[in-house]
């Protein structure tokens, strides 16, 4: 029995970073746009797996392993910037930070 083929995961990761595109470009919440750009992420690291997988080499899956620690590196100082901006400017919407250009 065969799994999916390279094209059914090339299709899924290609939804999930249209997805999060989406997120990043329509949300206001700084929150949302973090796990927008955490999907688009995880849609990169789909890719490198599945074309680890497919070929011959195993250099994908270890730097879709190396990619998972540096977005769980972006995460920490990102939810660390929101949580600063939300007690600075007591909300987390993304126009509030206009204040800051002055």
């Amino acid at each position: 029995m065969t799994g999916p083929g390279l094209d059914a995961y090339l299709f899924l990761a290609a939804a999930m970073f249209a997805i999060g595109l989406f997120g990043v470009l329509s949300r206001r919440n700084l929150l949302a746009v973090i796990v927008s750009v955490e999907l688009m992420a995880n849609a990169a690291n789909i890719n490198l797996v599945a074309f680890s997988r497919f070929g011959v080499h195993p250099w994908g899956q270890a730097l879709a392993l190396f990619a998972l620690a540096l977005t769980v590196a972006e995460v920490v100082v990102g939810l660390a910037l929101v949580i600063l901006v939300s007690r600075t400017h007591g909300s987390l919407l993304a126009g509030s930070l206009r204040d800051l250009k002055e």
